[in-house]
């Protein structure tokens, strides 16, 4: 593939991971569309790039709005070619605790937004990337990188609604890619450990330098750089299809 015009839909793409999928995306030469909630920071990442980069008010969980946000990307570059989804959320609660038992719609929202919002993102670009001319000699028409998490393996205390919502990203990964393999769309997702972005930042330095112990090596968090890094080469290596890849800096995350 070459990366001069090739179009990257990248959900939660105004900030952390998924801003550090566009930078990489515009440095390589190609273009962006942000499905991002928030406008501000979404209309503040195309200020920065100019005409490379879209962005579409966007909520995973909707059909109606994701539609729009790909006729907003297709209206805009004329083509989806890869789709990264970002999007998340991670509110910690443990299935009783002091406050009682976890209210179901707890649970609910974050599959919804996790697990859910990444299937309705990836059938809808994926339904448009069908409609690609093959752009390698193998009949390539687009990419889908999905972002799971290692809580997705070792998910801890009060990570119950994550752990699950990413451990069926996860569990997508394989079928979704043989679903889509006649039509030449491949399918992969990443399992990030702990990575420096804004949620991250918040926590303070002190609990940022004792989280950053826990890794084997480096000693530091990850930087969405090296997500983003990950990312494209998932996309300009063909033959890497149905695989969930961590990137984690070999932590092995404990109970608490």
């Amino acid at each position: 593939m070459q990366w001069e015009n090739y179009v990257v839909v990248v959900t939660g793409g105004a900030s952390g991971l998924g801003l550090g999928v566009v930078e990489a995306v515009v440095e390589k030469g190609g273009r962006a569309v942000i499905f991002d909630l928030d406008e501000a920071k979404a209309e503040e990442v195309c200020d920065r790039f100019g005409e490379r980069v879209t962005h579409a008010h966007m909520n995973v969980t909707d059909e109606d709005s994701v539609k729009a946000g790909i006729k907003h990307a297709i209206d805009t570059f004329g083509a989806i070619h890869a789709c990264v989804n970002c999007a998340g959320i991670a509110p910690p609660q443990k299935i009783l605790g002091r406050k009682g038992v976890m209210p179901l719609e707890n649970f609910e929202s974050v599959i919804q937004v996790n697990l859910v919002g990444t299937f309705n993102v990836m059938r809808l670009a994926a339904e448009q990337m069908a409609n690609n001319e093959p752009y390698s000699t193998h009949g390539e028409r687009g990419v889908i990188i999905n972002t799971a998490s290692v809580a997705a393996f070792e998910g801890q205390m009060g990570q119950i609604a994550y752990s699950a919502s990413k451990a069926g990203v996860v569990g997508m990964s394989l079928p979704a890619a043989r679903d889509l393999s006649s039509t030449g769309i491949r399918v992969n997702a990443i399992a990030p450990g702990l990575f420096r972005t804004p949620l991250a930042e918040g926590l303070g330095e002190k609990v940022v330098a004792s989280l950053e112990e826990t890794v084997e090596f480096p000693k530091r968090l990850g930087l969405p750089k090296e997500f983003a890094h990950l990312v494209t080469f998932l996309i300009e290596n063909e033959y890497m299809n149905g695989e969930v890849v961590r990137l984690d800096g070999s932590i092995r995350m404990a109970a608490k």
